[in-house]
């Protein structure tokens, strides 16, 4: 592996059964009306988009963190209701490095007044083995950075 790119959600910005499809295990999973009325009934507190001044306090505390622990990112892209990354494998476990980048992004931004959640739980990951399969998914993100 030479690499991987992780996305993570926004509280409540894209719950299972979205018409626009969801993750689930890894797996995509078509949306499903039932399935969403129950997670929004599921929901504990307000769903979370990121305005430019938040997504830019989220997007630093990636960058610091990344540059911290050693990591290369390749791409990131901070959106209203998700985040993508692109970044080279590290001395740390995918799943530690996530946890690191939601946490210090969540902390940044109470720092700056958040009060509540911030992250739904999980992240997707998808391997880039070759170099077309991580120079697709940088293109990927880079896409959703000029959005």
């Amino acid at each position: 592996m030479i690499g991987y790119m992780v996305t993570w959600t926004t509280y409540g910005s894209w719950l299972p059964g979205d018409e626009r499809d969801y993750v689930k295990s890894g797996k995509t999973l078509p949306g499903n009306p039932k399935i969403l009325k129950a997670s929004q009934a599921r929901q504990k507190s307000a769903t979370v988009k990121l305005d430019v001044r938040q997504k830019a306090i989220v997007r630093q505390a990636i960058l610091d963190e990344g540059e911290r622990i050693g990591q290369t990112i390749e791409a990131l892209a901070v959106c209203t209701n998700h985040v993508h990354i692109v970044a080279r494998p590290c001395r740390e476990s995918i799943e530690a490095i996530v946890s690191r980048y939601k946490n210090k992004a969540m902390f940044a931004l109470r720092v700056q007044g958040h009060v509540g959640r911030v992250w739904t739980r999980g992240f997707d990951k998808r391997f880039c083995f070759d170099q077309k399969s991580l120079h697709d998914r940088v293109e990927y993100v880079k896409r959703h950075e000029r959005a």
